[in-house]
């Protein structure tokens, strides 16, 4: 596939997805990266226009854990930082990612520790 048309197709698919999400002080945004190795996690306030928390999978995953053990514990770690901030809900915002495997590890994880999604 050519990458100009692969690129274009994953902004489309990162913009659907958000469709109406909109993160807020008390409801903010949980949004996710997933690279090869890595996940990442964020709780963002749109209405403001900053993070309020962040994680990855760098510094809360050990070196021999599965991808997708490592992103829940991410997902853990993220819903903890966000129950100490008084944030008892997020709107989830998966990205390009289709809902499974360690994106659903992460959501799960989130859930786990505390947090609504």
């Amino acid at each position: 596939m050519n990458p100009k048309k692969k690129n274009l197709n994953i902004r489309l698919r990162k913009n659907r997805s958000r469709g109406g999400n909109f993160g807020t002080a008390i409801c903010p945004r949980l949004s996710m990266y997933r690279s090869n190795k890595y996940i990442y996690g964020q709780l963002i306030d749109d209405a403001a226009g900053k993070t309020l928390a962040s994680i990855s999978s760098r510094t809360v995953a050990e070196k021999k854990m599965k991808k997708t053990d490592a992103a829940k514990a991410v997902g853990k770690t993220l819903a903890a930082e966000a129950l100490k901030l008084g944030i008892k809900s997020a709107v989830f915002h998966r990205g390009p990612y289709k809902y499974h495997g360690r994106v659903a590890a992460f959501a799960d994880g989130c859930r786990e520790a505390g947090l609504k999604i």
